[in-house]
């Protein structure tokens, strides 16, 4: 799944084997390579930009040949599959216009391929199936104005109607939202403070992964202060100024401090002073403006056990209480 903020594209990378006959229609190669999807689901989907070929938008006429790398952009499920579940929400905070979760790690925030249930869009719905429903449509999204990882712990903050829904999709756009984070990362500062600014886009040769690029990409801003540092490992203060799918990950990928437990990015190596079971990545504090009087609201969500655990294995402050 994809990082953070703002929805994102739910991308699926096969490569055409060796075994494969040269020069097979697309839509073919992929109803063969996908069980429980026709040609016709595929054709759609070549029709509406969600196929690329090596990189580029693929059409219908392409024909594919060993060693060729297809990605499929999967649309979101049909709303039929969208129904309440009993998964238990921690609710930091309630009204009739917001609720502010703390969101677990291992929980994905809503249905996308893979994942179609389970998530904590179900969750809300069996919550408050009157309010979320009113705002289900073809995204599956009823009410998600900003993302977190599924492994990713920490506060979120989702609408109960449509006119707080657009509200926050605004201030979140134009930046006034603040996101701050607690991570731990591999290796040792040289100082206390820093700003690292770097666009990010697709990773050049693995495309369901995100990287700083030199050219195009998406501007993205993070900060940073080092609160402690022990056994190899800092523990971070960050605050993000964009919402760039993986930011956090991928900036301090970049500069050799990738965040601990992180298998994507580079922090699971086999040198690691201690291995938590999920990257070390907690959305500590929003602060935004509530929908309906604009008054800026602060909410902070408690580290989790097992970030606790890697503070305590590693000699790193213990952070308990919602003090910055």
């Amino acid at each position: 799944m994809w990082d953070d903020e703002t929805a994102e594209k739910n991308l699926t990378e096969c490569v055409v084997g060796d075994g494969f006959p040269e020069g097979v229609r697309v839509d073919l190669f992929l109803a063969q390579e996908f069980e429980g999807y026709s040609r016709v689901f595929f054709q759609k989907c070549l029709d509406n930009n969600r196929v690329y070929l090596n990189g580029r938008p693929c059409r219908r006429s392409c024909k594919v040949f060993p060693g060729n790398v297809l990605e499929i952009d999967w649309p979101p499920a049909p709303n039929k599959t969208l129904s309440p579940e009993n998964i238990p929400l921690d609710i930091l905070m309630e009204d009739d216009d917001v609720i502010v979760l703390n969101k677990p790690a291992g929980l994905v925030v809503h249905p996308a391929h893979g994942n179609l249930t389970g998530t904590l869009v179900q969750g809300l719905l069996y919550h408050d199936e009157e309010a979320f429903e009113e705002m289900t449509d073809d995204t599956m999204r009823p009410g998600i104005v900003h993302r977190l990882d599924k492994d990713t712990s920490g506060v979120l903050v989702v609408a109960k109607n449509l006119e707080a829904r657009a509200y926050l999709k605004d201030v979140f756009k134009e930046h006034i939202v603040e996101k701050t984070y607690l991570t731990i990362v591999l290796g040792e500062f040289g100082s206390v403070t820093g700003t690292i600014e770097a666009n990010i886009g697709r990773h050049p040769t693995n495309r369901l992964k995100m990287a700083v690029v030199e050219e195009g990409g998406k501007p993205a801003i993070t900060k940073y202060r080092v609160l402690a540092t022990s056994n190899g490992c800092s523990l971070l203060e960050v605050r993000i100024l964009t919402g760039r799918t993986h930011q956090i990950r991928v900036h301090f990928s970049n500069l050799n401090h990738p965040v601990l437990g992180d298998p994507v990015y580079g922090g699971c190596p086999k040198r690691a002073p201690y291995l938590p079971p999920r990257q070390m990545l907690h959305a500590w504090k929003i602060v935004f403006p509530h929908p309906r009087t604009q008054v800026m609201r602060q909410y902070m969500a408690p580290l989790p056990e097992d970030f606790l655990e890697a503070l305590r294995n590693l000699d790193l402050p213990v952070i308990t209480e919602h003090e910055e």
